[in-house]
């Protein structure tokens, strides 16, 4: 899933197997990643470095607590 810092939908990153990763728009991003590369990447990192690329923003990853609000 991505969101932004506001934790709104900003589409998902698909695997679609074979090492191959496809960036897929939604709300507020639509406008935003209009023309930009979709993929397929090679890897995960690949994507999000085309998104901060393409949008000059950050990208990070948070594991399954940080996703959840769970901070014990």
């Amino acid at each position: 899933m991505l969101t932004d810092l506001l934790g709104r939908d900003m589409g998902y990153v698909e695997d679609s197997g074979a090492g191959k990763f496809t960036v897929h728009p939604a709300g507020h991003a639509l406008k935003t990643m209009e023309n930009m590369r979709r993929g397929p990447f090679n890897s995960l990192d690949d994507a999000l470095a085309e998104i901060e690329r393409f949008t000059r923003g950050t990208c990070r990853r948070l594991c399954a607590d940080e996703r959840s609000g769970r901070s014990d």
